[in-house]
């Protein structure tokens, strides 16, 4: 093994009874509780567990492999990532990360990170995501699995909320699944849903967790990025309320029709004149 490669600092026993034990309360029942409140898991499900290198998706992989300890859901699962040109270093710590928690990762090779150097350089992250999850819909589909897990976690929610508000002129948020448009039969689920990040960030620290951010070249360069500077931002409101996350997330479940200036609904625009002869009867 190469000596720059560092490895979890507990044994692989106490990092899957933690789950269990000292982190129930904040990553094992939240996971169980999306499922649960969401609808994500159906039986017979075989669901593709998409595993990026870092400590989302990671944890994402151990609690999947405890949910089928308990044997809750009659369900299959397989663990599947893609490399899309990665650093050498960061694709081996990713390698023997796996190796060392006991995940059985099947990893495909892609030329992602140099297309989008060529054609995106500026603003890589949109263009990014989706490539790389068009990617991972196909090595799902080819492994006869029926749904994709992604590691977005409840921050990554309420940043997607204020991103798309003052940055795209609309309130949209991150949802918990969704069927995809483009691969007939997938569907997308997002298990961690309900999980801060500030509890993934404690169980890594914890363990002894040494995972990738991204490995992009945004992280590398510090390039700009209006995801960053939300999160920068929320941090700032928690000092003013320190329950201004629950207050996002909440807007996003208490959304009131009839106080809006227009809503779309099936690629369908409905203005405040609609709503309003529709509330009056006009």
């Amino acid at each position: 093994m190469e000596t720059n490669i560092k490895l979890p600092k507990l044994d692989i026993k106490e990092i899957e009874k933690s789950l269990i034990k000292t982190y129930h309360k904040v990553l094992f029942r939240p996971f169980i509780k999306a499922i649960q409140d969401y609808k994500l898991i159906e039986p017979n499900d075989k669901i593709a567990v998409a595993i990026s290198g870092g400590k989302d998706s990671l944890l994402m992989a151990k609690l999947f492999q405890e949910l089928k300890k308990h044997d809750k859901f009659n369900f299959e699962v397989v663990f599947i990532s893609m490399n899309p040109g990665f650093l050498d270093l960061n694709q081996n710590q990713f390698l023997e990360n796996c190796k060392f928690l006991n995940i059985d990762v099947i990893v495909k090779n892609s030329d992602i990170f140099n297309v989008i150097e060529k054609i995106a350089k500026e603003s890589p992250c949109y263009l990014c995501a989706r490539m790389r999850r068009g990617f991972l819909y196909n090595q799902a589909k080819e492994l006869g699995c029926n749904k994709l897990a992604l590691g977005h976690h409840f921050d990554d929610v309420i940043e997607t909320t204020l991103l798309n508000i003052f940055y795209g002129g609309q309130f949209k948020t991150m949802v918990p699944k969704i069927k995809s448009l483009n691969f007939e039969g997938m569907e997308l689920i997002r298990p961690l849903f309900l999980i801060k990040e500030k509890d993934i960030i404690r169980w890594q620290n914890k363990i002894g967790l040494h995972s990738m951010d991204c490995g992009c070249k945004v992280t590398a360069l510090k390039l700009s990025s209006k995801r960053r500077e939300v999160k920068e931002l929320i941090q700032k409101l928690r000092t003013i309320n320190p329950d201004i996350d629950h207050s996002i997330f909440k807007a996003c479940e208490n959304v009131n029709i009839n106080a809006l200036l227009g809503y779309i609904k099936d690629d369908k625009k409905y203005s405040f004149n609609d709503i309003y002869e529709e509330e009056n009867d006009i």
